[in-house]
């Protein structure tokens, strides 16, 4: 898909995300401490039958399971053997799941490498890894690249940085913001509006994040730096954790389809949900705007 390409598909109004894939997992038997994309390896159908219902329900971009699944990250589970064959394959699950409706995006998420102020090895390190990963994504043929659950500007940047020496593809780049407005890493909704828009992105905004009604000042703290589409990708209110050590999230599909109706009004034209959200969430987030019956 083409810069173009991807533009005139977001002339025709709102464009729906997908939900949660890690809170889904675990509700469906996912252990905690494992690596995440050689479980969904393992348990095909539950990955592919919650994208096809997210498909379903609405969602036109999908993520494939590929958050983590870079070199640094999967040391820590000593699967960085399987790389390539991660990418490769839960790209190709996602590809089936879509069956042609939605846009599968490579998904990137943090490199757990640590970069440091004012130290370029740091950061060509953390390229590099970034790198690597995008250049296997962009081979396995996905739409377009999304970077996101961002909580350093700096580590934002580097991904983008790392993408496009590979490939022309759109890039989504979401960050994910605390309740005081920063990221974990200090970083400010403007500034990486700023900063990810001069470094070549197709659309920037926020995911994660606690709820609709947290992420809203920051959609519009966005929409007055850049031009771009915003994103808003919110988790289902906060989260609670149950006697039995289970997490649940305090709002319901209908709650938040009205509150992410609010954040559409700010401005956001891509809108789906991250933690706690399921393929119902996303079909009454779809209804409340209009987009289905």
């Amino acid at each position: 898909m083409t810069a173009e390409q991807f533009r005139q598909q977001l002339s025709n109004g709102v464009m729906l995300y997908d939900g949660a894939t890690g809170s889904n997992l675990i509700a469906a038997g996912m252990p905690r401490g494992v690596c995440p994309e050689a479980w969904v390896q393992e348990n095909p159908e539950i990955m592919l039958n919650l994208q096809k219902a997210y498909v379903e329900a609405g969602s036109r971009i999908i993520l494939a399971p590929t958050f983590g699944a870079n070199r640094e990250r999967l040391k820590g589970y000593r699967k960085e053997g399987d790389l390539v064959m991660l990418n490769t394959e839960n790209v190709a699950l996602s590809r089936k799941a879509s069956g042609g409706k939605a846009l599968v995006a490579g998904d990137i998420s943090m490199s757990g490498v640590m970069i440091y102020p004012d130290d370029d090895e740091s950061f060509e390190e953390a390229v590099e890894v970034y790198q690597e990963q995008a250049q296997i994504l962009a081979d396995a043929g996905v739409d377009l690249f999304a970077v996101e659950t961002m909580i350093s500007l700096e580590d934002a940047r580097a991904a983008v940085y790392a993408i496009r020496q590979v490939s022309d593809l759109p890039i989504l780049a979401t960050m994910s913001f605390e309740a005081n407005g920063r990221s974990l890493y200090g970083d400010l909704p403007e500034d990486a509006a700023r900063v990810l828009t001069e470094a070549g992105v197709n659309a920037v905004g926020i995911n994660c994040s606690a709820g609709p009604v947290h992420v809203l000042p920051f959609v519009q703290a966005m929409k007055e730096v850049t031009d771009l589409p915003i994103i808003a990708k919110p988790n289902a209110g906060l989260p609670q954790t149950q006697p039995d050590g289970s997490v649940t999230y305090d709002m319901s599909e209908e709650e938040f389809a009205a509150s992410m109706k609010k954040v559409v009004e700010a401005g956001a034209v891509i809108v789906g949900g991250c933690c706690g959200t399921t393929p119902a969430y996303i079909r009454r987030l779809a209804q409340e705007l209009g987009l289905r019956s």
